[in-house]
């Protein structure tokens, strides 16, 4: 496995890795070792942000706060984050317990969003923070370019057509949580009174949260 992750930093990640295990770790999930991703995954998060913020921030000097934290918000999402990470072929190389692997928990938005993230914090230790930046922006430089206007958050959008039409904010109620604990899935009901209701699946609570807000949305169009 160790040749594999090495090959994949030098080809994927563009760098070469002089501590083969750190990435190794990177690729790791708890219920395989204790020596898990989590750590790297959560200083790859700060990477992550700070690069894309600054991104942002330089792109678009005109544009108030408000716009650039739904351009930001939408750029680091889980659902890009798993996204790139599918894309590179990030799955096949995550460590995994037994049960996890029959859950099939590699291909989930949270668990490849986290070993990207984690991977770029393994970038940030092994390099430096300008390896990682480059990374950043190679694999999220589609993205970023196809943003046209800020796009808004579909839970902040109905919450505004809500308000806009003199109705009660949009409520969410958990209809279930399926599955392992590291693979789960909701189901979540969007409703406001005499507009309508949705329900939607998501990896996490917030993930359903979005779909049944998108859900809604598309039936008011």
């Amino acid at each position: 496995m160790t040749a594999e992750i090495v090959e994949f930093v030098k080809t994927a990640l563009g760098h070469e890795p002089s501590d083969a295990g750190l990435f190794e770790r990177a690729f790791t999930h708890s219920s395989l070792a204790r020596e898990s991703y989590e750590r790297l995954e959560f200083l790859g998060d700060r990477v992550l942000g700070l690069v894309i913020a600054t991104a942002l921030y330089e792109r678009y000097p005109n544009e108030p706060e408000g716009q650039l934290s739904r351009r930001y918000n939408v750029l680091v999402a889980r659902e890009n984050c798993g996204e790139i990470g599918r894309s590179l072929g990030v799955p096949a190389l995550i460590r995994l317990g037994r049960q996890a692997r029959d859950d099939s928990a590699n291909h989930g938005d949270n668990l490849v969003g986290d070993v990207i993230e984690s991977l770029i914090g393994a970038l940030m230790i092994d390099a430096d923070i300008e390896t990682a930046r480059r990374f950043i922006l190679k694999a999220w430089g589609p993205l970023l370019d196809n943003q046209g206007r800020a796009p808004q958050h579909p839970k902040s959008q109905l919450q505004e057509i809500a308000a806009s039409r003199g109705l009660k904010t949009p409520e969410y109620a958990l209809v279930s949580r399926i599955g392992a604990h590291h693979a789960p899935r909701f189901t979540v009901t969007v409703s406001v009174p005499r507009l309508g209701e949705a329900t939607a699946e998501g990896n996490s609570k917030q993930e359903a949260e979005k779909a049944a807000a998108s859900a809604l949305l598309e039936q008011l169009q």
